[in-house]
């Protein structure tokens, strides 16, 4: 279109030329030279002009110029070849045909649920042992691909991929400098995490085992503190995102078409072999995920390998320590030493075992034969204890009759010297209580002897006889009316007939003490006792 712009405007300038020169007057003809010339200038300079329309964009190749430097492929100076500077929609000027070639371009749209990757063909070369050139700032991300010159000059932009994508939207990108690829989103689903591996930051660091280090968001290697659900808009060249699943699984390596794997086959310490289903429950916390992948890879089969390998190990060392019957008996302790041993492993690879379960064993009944053999033999030898321990218990109780007979002798013997003893101390106490009393009345007697010497010395001996007597009277309560009545001859005292009448009364009272004697009646009287 341009070129014939400028052929028509040198078509019409000529005409209008030509035209002139028929004209006489000399002030027509330089008239119409000037026209020519306006003319011929308007369309050469409309020959220049290019339209960008609002989805495009213009791709500026100059023709003419100096040659860029060496390894350079965008013009920043105005060298010759592909400008770093795009033309805006609109209209354009002074790019004239056979100077300036001018490519259209389609606006890069990045849509919903994609992201762009960045590859610069030109800027600065790549650090050594540097894939990904450094993130730029999320407010410097336009101003970067959408302007040339920016890139290769203030912003110090880095030949090659870049760590940086482009978000969903209408970009304006030079394609004669950058390349861009679009891909997903990186989504991480619900009970999902996404454990990073970055190829950017510093030198990689390994571990002693030759795996990558487990380090700080940001820095080279795999972070340790992985995403959770949601959209990433990151370039997963330059950040690799492996899905590790949180929820709990199970995996069956049991017996028939239903298992996940082969069935695991044991042996026993009394040489039986028998196949068991087992199913093993395990879980991947979210902080684990990071050393699942540093050893594991996302490689889901690896890990399933892994896990296979060591619970076939461990089932088959702990079935070694046990009888057949035992491991069919004893289940339940079974599946608790072996839940403990795998978790205690796998815990190295970020895997936590959450149960193992045992299921059937040797669900085809294989198995009966030898449990029935194991079963009698069991039966045959514990029917031997069971007489061992007849015996020794029937020699037990005879040594305990034998212990018990003697233990009664002992208490009968013991009964008996401790009845000796008693009746010995009664017998002594009997004594002792004897010489007592003997000298206590032997003490009472003197002592009333001296009394009765005394008083005998005083009043004389019949009186103190008198008063002695009254004494017993009154402490026995004998009735002193006189029953005898003592009649003298006038020969003797009164004091002593007195006295005799009072012994025969107390006579009297002593015989009635040993036989009742019955009261006398009212008109008897008492009898009288004739004195001499």
């Amino acid at each position: 279109m341009s070129l014939i712009l400028i052929v028509v405007g040198l078509v019409l300038a000529v005409t209008i030329v030509t035209s002139a020169f028929k004209v006489p007057q000399k002030s027509v003809r330089a008239a119409a030279g000037v026209v020519a010339i306006i003319v011929f200038g308007a369309f050469f300079t409309a020959s220049s002009m290019r339209y960008i329309g609002e989805d495009e964009i213009g791709v500026v190749i100059k023709t003419v110029g100096s040659d860029m430097p060496a390894g350079q492929i965008i013009a920043t100076q105005g060298e010759k070849g592909p400008q770093a500077i795009t033309i805006p929609p609109g209209w354009k000027p002074w790019l004239w045909p056979g100077l300036f070639d001018v490519e259209m371009s389609k606006v890069v749209q990045i849509e919903s649920g994609e992201v762009g990757l960045v590859t610069a063909k030109d800027g600065l070369p790549l650090p050594r042992g540097v894939a990904f050139a450094p993130e730029w700032p999320e407010t410097e991300t336009r101003k970067m691909v959408e302007q040339g010159d920016y890139f290769l000059g203030a912003g110090k932009g880095y030949k090659g991929p870049q760590a940086s994508v482009l978000t969903p939207g209408a970009w304006r990108i030079n394609p004669k400098l950058f390349v861009i690829e679009r891909v997903p989103v990186t989504n991480i689903e619900k009970a999902t995490v996404g454990v990073v591996k970055s190829n950017v930051g510093g030198s990689p660091t390994t571990t002693e085992a030759g795996r990558a280090a487990i380090v700080a968001r940001g820095q080279r290697g795999i972070w340790m503190e992985p995403y959770t659900p949601q959209k990433l808009y990151l370039n997963t060249k330059a950040y690799e995102i492996t899905k590790i699943s949180t929820k709990q699984q199970i995996i069956r390596y049991g017996i028939g078409g239903a298992a996940d794997d082969s069935e695991i086959e044991v042996r026993t310490n009394d040489g039986n072999t028998f196949p068991v289903d087992v199913r093993v429950e395990y879980q991947i916390f979210p902080t684990d995920a990071p050393i699942v992948v540093a050893e594991l890879g996302d490689d889901q089969d690896q890990l399933h390998r892994r896990l296979a390998s060591t619970v076939r190990a461990i089932f088959r060392n702990n079935a070694e320590k046990v009888k057949a019957l035992d491991y069919v008996n004893e289940r339940s302790k079974q599946e608790d030493a072996s839940t403990a041993a795998i978790a205690e492993e796998m815990k190295k690879v970020g895997v936590t075992i959450v149960a193992v379960r045992i299921g059937s064993i040797a669900g085809d009944g294989s198995l009966a034969e030898i449990l029935k053999t194991q079963t009698d033999r069991e039966l045959a030898v514990q029917q031997q204890d069971t007489y061992k321990i007849q015996q020794l218990a029937a020699q037990e109780k005879k040594e305990l009759n034998r212990t018990e007979q003697e233990a009664e002798e002992e208490r009968t013997l013991a009964t008996a010297r401790y009845a000796v003893q008693i009746a010995d101390a009664a017998k002594e106490r009997k004594i002792i209580e004897a010489d007592a009393e003997a000298e206590a009345i032997r003490i009472r007697a003197e002592a009333q002897s001296e009394a009765y010497r005394v008083i005998a010395e005083q009043i004389g001996a019949g009186n103190a006889a008198l008063v002695e007597l009254l004494k017993i009277v009154g402490t026995e309560g004998i009735d002193i009316t006189p029953r005898v009545m003592v009649i003298g001859d006038g020969g003797g005292t009164g004091g002593s007939q007195e006295t005799t009448a009072l012994i025969g009364t107390m006579l009297d009272h002593m015989m009635t003490e040993s036989e009742p004697v019955k009261s006398p009646k009212k008109s008897e009287k008492p009898p009288v006792a004739k004195g001499e």
